[in-house]
């Protein structure tokens, strides 16, 4: 039978004690180059495999992190939420932990509990969060770390971060005001969507501030999907002369692609007789024809912000900042 190799053997090769080999290979100490080389070193040649179980077991961790999302149609790519994805298993493991996804069903917590009872999960990173999210309240009343990608209720306090979806949308606005648009639309998410109506929002400050009326007929509200999309801009372009909007705003890329569609499905030359912007600046924005005009949000760094909190709660390390609001950017392109 095999020797198992422990800390101890690792040490005794290292020239240093277990402690020390320990701390090292946790990140929790810093030490001399050369000790440090000395520990890897002894672990490369011995063979050192540590026992995460026990590791666990004696700290009262797993190293996981729960996450869920909600589903979206199966024929369709979320780009943005592989971007997200990938930026926070980047950052978990390089802390040290991984990601352990399970299923979204809305309005429920009784997942959450089964993790939290059975010590699956250290945290949760709360992703689709809308007004009145169960899973707020039932976590605070658990005390267990949290940290959600996005805001809800304001008299609710929580750690979270998010983008200034509201801003994003007042660069678009101001964008196509200042290039001479006075009817633009807004095909917009269903009005119980919190996101949606922070985006809403911009939106409607910014035409109040140009002294512009809003068409109601400007205003489509449905999901964010390609058909949707192309169905809502049929509309809006089938208007009379007098009421046409010149320009849309879509809450995400994926209706402005079903924008851009209908546009052409009806001989309009975007860019120069209509203009479209989009909201998420997805890969393949900057490949369509003609290149999409967008809100880029930054939401490689909204993943690893939310890991990086996250983790500080489950260590008991200060926090930085516990609420972030992260800055969009308008990506401008031919379709505006």
């Amino acid at each position: 039978m095999a020797t198992q190799i422990t800390l101890k053997s690792v040490a005794a090769r290292a020239g240093v004690s277990y402690q020390t080999v320990s701390k090292v290979l946790n990140g929790r100490l810093e030490v001399s180059q050369d000790t440090h080389q000395r520990i890897l070193d002894a672990v490369r040649d011995l063979g050192y495999r540590p026992n995460h179980i026990a590791r666990n077991m004696r700290v009262k961790r797993s190293f996981m992190i729960g996450y869920s999302w909600a589903r979206i149609s199966p024929d369709q790519v979320n780009q943005i939420l592989d971007q997200f994805l990938t930026s926070m298993v980047s950052e978990a493991e390089a802390a040290g932990y991984h990601l352990l996804p399970f299923q979204f069903r809305e309005g429920h917590v009784e997942d959450y509990r089964e993790l939290i009872d059975t010590g699956r999960v250290d945290g949760f990173v709360l992703s689709s969060v809308e007004y009145d999210d169960p899973r707020i309240e039932f976590l605070l009343e658990r005390n267990f770390p949290f940290v959600a990608f996005g805001r809800s209720n304001p008299q609710l306090d929580f750690p979270y971060v998010d983008v200034n979806g509201a801003d994003g949308v007042r660069q678009a606005t101001e964008h196509l005001i200042e290039s001479g648009h006075r009817r633009i639309a807004a095909v917009a998410w269903p009005l119980d969507s919190r996101v949606g109506n922070d985006r809403m929002e911009g939106y409607a400050q910014s035409m109040k501030a140009a002294g512009l009326d809003i068409n109601p007929k400007w205003i489509e509200r449905g999901e964010g999907t390609f058909e949707f999309g192309r169905e809502a801009t049929s509309r809006l372009l089938e208007l009379s002369d007098a009421e046409r909007p010149t320009a849309l705003i879509a809450w995400n890329d994926t209706q402005a692609i079903g924008a851009l569609h209908a546009a052409r499905e009806r001989g309009v030359e975007v860019g120069r007789d209509f203009s479209i912007i989009g909201f998420d600046d997805a890969p393949m924005s900057q490949y369509l024809f003609p290149p999409l005009t967008t809100i880029r949000q930054p939401i490689r760094e909204a993943g690893r912000k939310c890991v990086e909190i996250l983790v500080s709660q489950v260590e008991g390390k200060p926090i930085k900042e516990r609420q972030i609001v992260l800055p969009p950017v308008l990506i401008k392109r031919a379709s505006a």
